[in-house]
Formats: structure tokens, sequence, C-alpha cells
């Protein structure tokens, strides 16, 4: 792809400054933009300076639009590296650039590419004669007729190797050459010209009221001989092959109201219904506390039990509460009295 780079001090130009008439137009450019936006005429200014130096932009005359625009010298010389539409090398009198993205590639830009290898040598040179040089770019916005090249400021589109060929011959011996297709495209219609919207009737006014015209011929063609045999086999085939019957296919499926505390309380009824409240007072074993002890222990106790456990303290609220049990301690730490009567007493 395109190298970014100054050329050699060797071919950079001592000084550059504007003509006359290219300063006068300059700061018309300029004038354009309010006061403190003057850098975002700096791509016109860098266009019209490489047109003034041959096609090309030499490192004096970037440093020029800076100070015109009072940029640094690096903004502008970063704009310029950017845009490949800014040749930072010497070109030819006709610099082509070749479009190489996806469209043309698949169109053809390949061959082209090998073309100019072959004729002009590698990208970014200067043929002997001094006419052509060539550089291979991004996309530039002609995909429609791919594959393409821009020759100085004009399109050259839908090319081959021997159309360009032709065209960079015609060129050199300045001949008139045609800008755009190459192949008598108009614009970016489909090859070999519009296929759609062809007819007529289209746009002479006839097809005004066709639709009926169409409703008529098929009313005729149902009162037929042809059209009543058709309507009689259709008849006896849904007689022979009936279709199983929906007759709630697409309707909306109805649902019972829902039955919620909240809706009977609503309608004026009680909102716990008799039987739930007996089913809640089950006083069978409990299966929310698997951890107690078995059969004896029903829903009624462990309810008490939870009663009792969650009763609000009676501790003055300004003191500590008591420090709980060691974890682990077993009854004797507290309890004196004798787990077993029978059993004889230390100390006896």
């Amino acid at each position: 792809m395109a190298n970014r780079r100054l050329a050699p001090a060797s071919e950079q130009p001592a000084a550059f400054a504007f003509s006359p008439e290219n300063a006068t137009w300059a700061k018309g450019q300029i004038e354009k933009y309010p006061e403190g936006r003057q850098a975002s005429a700096v791509i016109p200014l860098l266009w019209k300076a490489q047109e003034q130096n041959g096609g090309w932009l030499p490192q004096k005359a970037i440093e020029a639009v800076a100070d015109e625009l009072g940029m640094p010298h690096i903004r502008v010389l970063e704009v310029a590296t950017f845009y490949t539409m800014f040749a930072l090398e010497p070109v030819g009198k006709f610099w082509i650039q070749l479009c190489g993205t996806v469209p043309c590639d698949s169109c053809g830009a390949r061959e082209l590419k090998d073309y100019l290898h072959h004729r002009l040598g590698a990208p970014g040179h200067v043929s002997p004669d001094g006419n052509f040089s060539w550089l291979e770019v991004e996309c530039l916005g002609a995909c429609c007729n791919a594959p393409m090249a821009q020759i100085n400021q004009d399109y050259y589109e839908d090319l081959t190797p021997d159309l360009l060929g032709k065209l960079m011959d015609d060129l050199a011996a300045g001949r008139p050459v045609k800008i755009g297709s190459q192949v008598g495209r108009t614009s970016s219609e489909p090859m070999g010209g519009a296929d759609t919207l062809t007819d007529a009737t289209l746009f002479d006014g006839s097809r005004v009221g066709a639709w009926r015209k169409r409703f008529e011929e098929k009313e005729a063609e149902e009162g037929s001989e042809a059209g009543k045999a058709e309507a009689a086999s259709s008849e006896q085939r849904a007689a022979s092959e009936p279709k199983p019957a929906r007759p709630d296919a697409g309707r909306a499926v109805g649902k019972p109201a829902t039955d919620a505390p909240a809706q009977r309380a609503a309608a004026g009824e009680t909102p716990v219904k008799a039987g739930d409240r007996a089913d809640a007072a089950d006083t069978k074993e409990s299966t929310a506390q698997p951890n107690k002890p078995g059969p004896d222990v029903t829903i009624a106790k462990v309810e008490a039990a939870g009663a009792e456990a969650g009763t609000q303290s009676a501790l003055p609220r300004n003191e500590p509460p008591p420090q709980p049990a060691t974890s682990g301690a077993s009854a004797d730490a507290t309890d004196n009295s004798p787990k077993n009567p029978a059993a004889p007493q230390k100390g006896n």
C-alpha cells in the first residue's frame, strides 16, 4: 500500500509560497470559517498547494500551510500523511491511483495492478518519460463500476488491462479520453442498460383501472365451462378430504378468574376460606422441623415454642444482654439435680 513518508531531502525544494492568485483563493477559504476555526481549511489549502507544486506536497508546502493557519507543523503533517490523495513524493504528469479494496479486487483490480507493475514498475516511481506514476489506494467510492482508478482528478471505471493500456496511450499522446465508464455504461446503471421498469404501460396511463379488468376476466373465466369444472373439482376434493374442524382457532383462550384472598375481599367475601383455615389448624407432625424429636411434636407445640422463643426480651435497652452458654456445655453445668436417682452420688 501507500508509503506515507516525505520525499528524500534531495528532492525537497528549498522554499514554497502560494502564488498571488492561490494566496487570494486561500484567504477566501479561510474566511468561510468562524474565528478560531481556521484550521478547518487545512485540507483545501493542502490540495491547492499540491496542485501548484506539480501534483505532490513537499515539506515546505506543508509548513507554509501550517503557518498560514496558525497550526503546529506536526498537526498539518499528520493530515498530509493520513490521506492518500496527498502525494508526498514527486509523481508523473498523470498520477494513477488504483483502487485495491474488495469490490474492485473481486472485479479485476489484481490484473490492473499486474499490468501497471509490468508497464511502469513498482508503485511510487515515475516512469522514465515523466508521464506516469501509480499507487494502490483504498476505496474511492465507485464500487458499482469496479474496477476503477483515479487519474489526477478524474475517475475511470469498468477498466480492464487492455482498456487501461489504451487510456494511458491516449493520455500520453494528448488525445481526448472519455471520463467515467470505459464500456459505455451510463452512470451506475446495470451493465447493458436498465432492465427493470421497462413496461411501457407503467408510464402511458393504461394501467389505471387495470386491476378491475383482471377481476372481470377472472369472473368470466369462472363462468366458463373450464371454470365450472375446476369449481366442481374443488368441491369434490373438499368433500373427500375434509380438513379437521378447529372451532377455537384464532380465538382467545378463556382462563378462570383468579381466586385469591384479595379478589375475595374485593367481592365482599371472607378472604380466607373455611377449608383453608381448617387445613392450617391441622395438628399432625410438622415436616418443617426435621431436627425435632419425632411423633410427639405437633404443629401446635412447634408454633407455641416459636411464639415463646420470639417474645421480646424484658431487659432494659440500656443494659447489655447476658452472655449465652458455652456451645456444647452439658446440662450438668447448670442443673445439680441427679438425672438418675438410683445412681450413687459423688463424695458419698
